[in-house]
């Protein structure tokens, strides 16, 4: 049967078990587009509020864990609570992070800690949980949210740089290991996108315009504009792609 192009079937992710960390911003949206092309899908986050919203408007049944992935062994609990409820686990996605805009010389070593614990360490656990499984089953993606702020060096971003240079970085060594097994680890790297991590900076005066400015494309990106780059990185047409950190940046690593 030839593929069907017009719509998400093309894709063949109809059967697939995804897991989304993270129930806001980018990872709704990614969410709602997984269960549109047909996969079930589990939202984690530490957040009722967040679960419950995204409950509300999802488009399909939605597999909700609260959960606090900061906790030690939390990643492991978590997957094993998916793999129960949805019978096995396809396709990872880890969309958690948090930003603290100040000078590196502002931070104390639990500000610091704090940052790299939520943004890179909840990836560890996650990841290394749902590894195991997919590596047993030979099969299985996992993808998770860099930045640009891996690669560029942006003023007052100095733990939140570090943690996204930290996930691009282990990525790779996870795509490295797994390949054999016909696993692949790939990460998205976003521009500026407007978010909840992101309104309070673009409302402050003259920070919008500002950071058009240097973005090629004039303009900031939305959450749906990760969404296909995601859908296609889980999809059977990317099983050959691994390693990768893809920018979503209107072209601001260009410049």
């Amino acid at each position: 049967m030839e593929d069907d192009r017009t719509g998400a079937g093309w894709l063949g992710l109809e059967t697939s078990r995804v897991l989304v960390a993270g129930a806001g911003g980018i990872g709704a949206a990614c969410a709602s587009a997984f269960a549109e092309a047909g996969a079930r899908v589990a939202v984690v986050d530490r957040s009722a509020e967040a679960l419950a919203e995204l409950a509300a408007s999802f488009p399909g049944d939605l597999v909700a864990i609260q959960a606090d992935l900061t906790e030690h062994g939390a990643g492991a609990r978590v997957v094993g609570d998916v793999l129960e409820r949805l019978g096995g686990l396809d396709v990872l996605l880890h969309a958690v992070g948090i930003n603290d805009r100040r000078p590196i010389l502002d931070f104390t070593e639990d500000e610091w800690d704090r940052i790299l614990q939520v943004n890179l360490t909840t990836l560890f656990g996650l990841a290394q949980a749902a590894g195991r499984h997919m590596v047993e089953r030979r099969s299985g993606r996992v993808l998770a949210l860099s930045s640009v702020s891996g690669l560029l060096a942006h003023h007052s971003h100095g733990p939140y740089a570090a943690s996204k240079g930290g996930i691009n970085q282990l990525l790779r060594v996870m795509a490295r290991e797994w390949a054999p097994y016909g696993v692949t680890v790939n990460a998205l790297a976003p521009g500026y996108i407007e978010t909840p991590l992101t309104a309070h900076h673009l409302a402050q005066p003259g920070k919008r315009d500002e950071l058009e400015s240097q973005v090629p494309a004039g303009r900031l990106g939305t959450p749906g504009e990760l969404t296909g780059p995601a859908l296609f990185l889980s999809s059977r047409h990317a099983q050959f792609i691994t390693g990768h950190v893809l920018y979503i940046d209107g072209g601001r690593t260009l410049v």
